[in-house]
């Protein structure tokens, strides 16, 4: 990453148990030391508004995380409400904000009603967020293709 602004990386995951902790740490050791640590698995809203300035970098990782973490919380209403803080709130941002999110919906169907309401809540959030975003950027074995991109000339 190369950037003046300051680095700040929101991880939405939580180490639940010893697999997710060792995708963490080696999450963080790959880090470039420059990333200032945020972790907030629900209130993302809330910590992008607290640290919004247009000398900040703010990286997301992971809205597919954040999306099991709103869906599972124990108030059934905390989905609804995190996601349109979100979308409100990201247009008013002035600093540069990167979301990173997983690819659900592209295999089968899956079994079960809480898997296909995640992969459908999945797909609207993304979609959402796109329409939204400058630039998407959809990446499959390391290769991007960029699938929405505003362009600096009028």
């Amino acid at each position: 990453v190369v950037s003046n602004k300051k680095l700040i990386y929101v991880a939405t995951a939580q180490a639940l148990d010893d697999e997710m902790r060792r995708r963490i740490r080696h999450h963080q050791s790959r880090r470039e030391k420059r990333w200032q640590l945020l972790e907030e698995p629900i209130r993302l809203s809330s910590i992008l508004k607290q640290y919004d300035s247009p000398d900040h970098c703010i990286l997301v990782d992971c809205l597919t995380l954040w999306l099991c973490n709103c869906l599972f919380a124990v108030d059934s209403s905390t989905w609804v409400f995190e996601r349109s803080a979100l979308i409100d709130l990201l247009p008013n941002l002035s600093a540069s904000v990167l979301l990173v999110g997983n690819e659900v919906g592209s295999g089968v169907v899956p079994l079960g009603k809480e898997n296909r309401d995640f992969v459908d809540e999945s797909g609207r959030l993304h979609q959402s967020l796109a329409a939204l975003c400058d630039e998407v950027t959809y990446i499959t074995a390391g290769l991007p293709q960029k699938l929405k991109s505003k362009s600096k000339l009028a």
